[in-house]
């Protein structure tokens, strides 16, 4: 089977899924989207209100944003996934109880297990302590590479906090130039260790 007929499988359960209550309230499943060969994904927290009326994530301002910041470094939707940590909307945008995200984290890591990307770049505070399985601060975190056990984590703030929060949007844009760099130094680690599980590496190691 295909990625893409993996995706496609992947996508119908998530149609189906009735684990918590968001299916009552949701528009629409924003399963993710882009290049199942993706070396880079993107993970988000959940759809808001324009991403739940599409079905896409990332159609706001914010996904405006993500897009810019893309085109900096070269790079456009084709060329990689996006996905968030909740598939449906939560109700009046509120956060996802602990249980409701242990309910849909599951999608999230399947994508990720089909995909399997270099790396996997967090947009904001949420989706970083989601698949780090730690709460630490963005603020501390951000732009530093994190390897947890499956993959490697780069944590970005969210688009959509730069557009509220000036002072952040330079920081966002920094450690998105840095993408590039961190991919040539994973694939010169992978190489240099012979396909051997990776090391931790920060931007201190860079």
């Amino acid at each position: 089977m295909s990625k893409e007929e993996e995706l496609k499988k992947l996508r119908e359960d998530v149609l189906n899924c009735k684990k918590c209550f968001f299916h009552l309230s949701r528009k629409n499943v924003v399963f993710g989207m882009g290049n199942p060969d993706a070396k880079i994904m993107f993970v988000g927290e959940a759809p808001g209100y324009y991403e739940d009326i599409e079905g896409i994530p990332f159609v706001g301002q914010a996904g405006k944003l993500l897009d810019k910041l893309l085109r900096e470094i070269n790079l456009s939707r084709d060329e990689i996934y996006i996905a968030n940590v909740m598939k449906c909307r939560p109700p009046k945008n509120r956060d996802p109880l602990p249980q409701e995200i242990e309910a849909c984290k599951p999608y999230l890591l399947k994508q990720i297990e089909i995909i399997q990307p270099s790396l996997i770049c967090t947009l904001g505070r949420f989706a970083f302590h989601t698949l780090y399985g730690q709460k630490l601060s963005i603020s501390k975190f951000h732009g530093k590479l994190h390897n947890a056990a499956d993959f490697f984590i780069y944590p970005l703030f969210h688009p959509a906090a730069a557009l509220h929060q000036n002072a952040i949007l330079p920081y966002l844009r920094e450690d998105f130039l840095k993408i590039p760099e961190v991919i040539k130094n994973l694939r010169y680690n992978n190489k240099k260790n012979n396909n051997k599980k990776p090391v931790q590496i920060t931007f201190f190691d860079l």
